[in-house]
């Protein structure tokens, strides 16, 4: 967890780069390794050959001076030499040759230093014993060699390979080696920081577009076009995000501008009133009259005031223990008897049909929410026509999931709660779109009006819709042949 939360604070770049690294260098030092030992096994296969191939021919020799009935001399080791030292050189091989007899006293030698010189505890008679027809490595006098010892009845041969070439070259192929492999890691690492910081360059378009964000510039928007395709997601994500920003900053906008027209028209016109009355003396009739009017007014500010209160307790939605059984059989007769007695004089009718169950909420808010709906449904109706209220269940649904316990599946179901659906539908006397219909949720929208006479404050549906998620329901509007108006309410039923 300590090294995650450190992880953090490094940049995307320096992640990436510092991931990479390990792995290049990772990477190098097993080429380096592999290279090395390649090259290494190269040069002994190649250097074993040799030697082996110089130790047949010597044994040859040796075995023809075994037929010779003289023992064996200096004269005759030197011989030895001569002859393996022609061969290699016809082969352009420096080989070494060192004779001695049995007891592993030195005849002869054709090594670059004398017999004298070689050091106080060579042996070739233990070189014998250690390593019996093996080839080994020996340091003789700061010289490397590769050498391999034989014999007969008579002698002890050694047979010498300088190698000193060899390890020179591995030296310097082992420097250049590493420097071509540390070049080519920086340039990968390089590379790889260069192609994480133009991939992540866009990323910089969308913080400065963020950083830029004022409500006078909310319709920016990233060419997703231009972005690489693990960013696209990215843009498009920012740009749904800044529509709905845009949107709701209008709408928030177009809210405070209703707001302030509702009530300064009111408190306009109180003014206004009180000034008119001031101005002059006048009858007691008259004052008593236009008290009235300005109750009428404070009244319609109290509704308003009411109604927003009423708009903000309900963002908050309702706790337990606001929920009850609320039947709604009986709460749709009731209102239904109270608008039928508005409705008569348009000759307007209403139409219940469907099974009312009960459902779980505030029995004070549903009802103002269906009342806003039948009291919306009466103004806006064609007259001489029928608003159909249509209820319906939505069965309890069982969703099936598998959980993998071990090496046993086991099904598990869950129950998702049934819903109560109440739709109403009204033919309207004005032709309406499916764009225009869903702006009446918003706040002091009114779509027509010119329509003085049931002009409200535009605030009955979004009260509506507001009550409606407070109750976790759900509520849409749909606009059917442009005249048929259908909205439709799904609320939890009460088990």
């Amino acid at each position: 967890m300590r090294y995650k939360f450190k992880n953090r604070r490094w940049s995307l770049l320096w992640r990436t780069v510092f991931l990479l690294t390990i792995f290049v260098v990772i990477s190098q030092v097993i080429i380096y390794i592999w290279v090395q030992r390649s090259v290494n096994g190269h040069f002994e296969q190649m250097d074993s050959e040799i030697i082996t191939h110089a130790a047949f021919n010597l044994r040859k020799r040796m075995i023809a001076l075994d037929e010779q009935i003289e023992p064996l001399t200096a004269s005759k080791s030197q011989s030895l030499i001569d002859a393996n030292h022609l061969h290699s050189s016809w082969l352009d091989y420096d080989l070494k040759t060192l004779i001695s007899d049995k007891n592993g006293n030195l005849l002869s030698s054709d090594l670059s230093n004398s017999i004298d010189d070689l050091p106080t505890d060579f042996s070739l008679l233990q070189l014998r014993q250690d390593y019996r027809d093996q080839q080994f490595m020996i340091k003789i006098n700061s010289r490397h060699y590769r050498a391999m010892v034989i014999a007969n009845h008579e002698a002890l041969a050694l047979i010498a390979l300088p190698i000193d070439v060899h390890h020179q070259y591995l030296m310097q192929f082992n420097r250049q080696l590493s420097m071509i492999l540390i070049a080519i890691t920086l340039l990968l690492v390089s590379i790889a920081a260069l192609s994480v910081y133009w991939g992540f360059a866009p990323l910089a378009t969308i913080v400065q577009k963020m950083k830029s964000i004022n409500p006078e510039q909310l319709h920016e928007r990233v060419v997703v076009g231009n972005m690489p395709l693990e960013l696209r997601p990215l843009a498009e994500s920012y740009n749904l995000m800044m529509e709905k920003l845009e949107s709701n900053f209008e709408s928030l906008s177009r809210f405070s501008d209703n707001i302030a027209h509702e009530l300064r028209t009111p408190l306009a016109t109180l003014g206004t009133q009180t000034q008119v009355m001031l101005s002059t003396p006048r009858a007691s009739n008259e004052y008593v009259e236009q008290l009235h009017h300005q109750h009428d007014t404070l009244e319609q500010l109290s509704t308003l005031i009411n109604n927003m209160l009423l708009l903000a307790k309900t963002q908050k939605g309702l706790s337990a223990s606001q929920l009850n059984r609320i039947d709604t059989e009986s709460m749709f007769t009731k209102l239904i008897d109270y608008y039928e007695l508005i409705a008569e004089d348009r000759n307007i009718s209403f139409e219940k049909t469907g099974n009312f169950q009960a459902v779980l909420g505030d029995e004070g808010l549903l009802q103002r929410l269906f009342a806003n709906l039948m009291s919306n449904a009466v103004y806006y109706t064609a007259s001489d026509s029928v608003i159909a209220i249509e209820a319906s269940n939505i069965e309890i649904a069982t969703v099936n999931h598998t959980v993998t316990s071990g090496k046993q599946d086991i099904r598990s179901s869950v129950l998702k709660p049934a819903s109560f659906k109440v739709v109403i539908t009204n033919r309207l006397d004005q032709p309406l779109t499916q764009v225009e219909a869903d702006k009446l949720f918003e706040r002091f929208y009114r779509h027509d009006r010119t329509n003085t006479m049931y002009s409200g404050t535009g605030l009955g549906l979004s009260i509506v819709q507001a009550i409606t998620n407070a109750h976790n329901g759900k509520v849409s509007i749909t606009i059917k042949d442009e005249y048929c108006f259908q909205v439709s309410v799904e609320l939890m039923m009460a088990r």
